[in-house]
């Protein structure tokens, strides 16, 4: 099966990226440019979207939500008349949105991945329309396995899985980098700093993985009575830091509604 990327920017190239562990028999396409740098660093093809939409079976759309209509008019014909496998991760459009951009019923899968897809680290809620049979989407699966964790959800709920897995990993870079202040403020060299601040945040994400304890228990293992721990986790509630972290969330989500209209 051969696939192709309309728009190669952060999350297609991210998405790219990992499939060109499984296949090189991969085209890609964007108006910047960057599709060009990619495909000849990973090895695979640069073609326009014409040729995309005629020679690939399977069709990442990695194009802004308002540019979805655009894209998609000029191939209705090709698209009708092939019927590939369209793949969108545009935030806040429904499938029912991108069939009455193409003008035709084929089978859909909607994804919301995250940038840490480009390492094998991704997440990628799916959904997808009647039209994918199961042989399809079991081998779209196999193809995926190197991006993360591809998880099956109702279309209700993508949006809100978008603002906590797609954009969270900006909220972890924030802190990771303000970790990193705070311990330069204290001395620590910059470099060592950010090291550290990264490798902490990985190692407890895999604690409350492989433990699968409450993350509120793992902290409270952490908190020694009267210690520096629970010093600094009075710091952050002094500063609302949940009660911040909880309206990122609910902030992203609602922007991710909005871009759908």
């Amino acid at each position: 099966m051969k696939y192709g990327f309309i728009g190669c920017g952060n999350m297609g190239g991210a998405i790219a990226r990992a499939l060109s562990k499984e296949t090189k028999d991969i085209l890609v396409t964007d108006r910047s440019g960057r599709a060009k740098e990619l495909a000849w660093e990973l090895g695979i093809g640069y073609a326009d979207v014409q040729t995309i939409a005629q020679e690939c079976d399977r069709i990442f759309l990695a194009v802004k939500p308002h540019m979805m209509k655009d894209v998609l008019s000029p191939l209705q014909a090709i698209l009708a008349q092939r019927k590939p496998l369209l793949i969108t991760m545009a935030a806040g459009l429904e499938i029912k949105q991108i069939e009455d951009f193409v003008g035709c019923a084929l089978p859909i899968i909607r994804i919301m991945p995250n940038t840490p897809t480009a390492i094998g680290k991704g997440v990628l809620p799916y959904f997808h329309n009647s039209l994918v049979d199961d042989t399809t989407l079991s081998d779209w699966l196999h193809d995926m396995r190197f991006c993360g964790l591809l998880d099956s959800l109702e279309e209700r709920l993508i949006d809100a899985a978008s603002a906590l897995s797609g954009s969270g990993p900006a909220y972890m870079y924030l802190f990771i980098e303000a970790l990193a202040d705070g311990a330069v403020a204290c001395g620590i060299p910059r470099a060592k700093a950010m090291e550290y601040a990264a490798m902490t945040m990985a190692g407890a994400a895999e604690m409350v993985l492989e433990t699968k304890q409450h993350p509120g228990a793992l902290k409270d293992a952490v908190c020694s009575p009267g210690g520096s721990t629970i010093a600094g986790v009075r710091a952050l509630e002094q500063h609302s830091f949940r009660a911040a972290a909880i309206d990122c969330v609910i902030a992203a989500y609602h922007r991710n509604k909005e871009l759908g209209k």
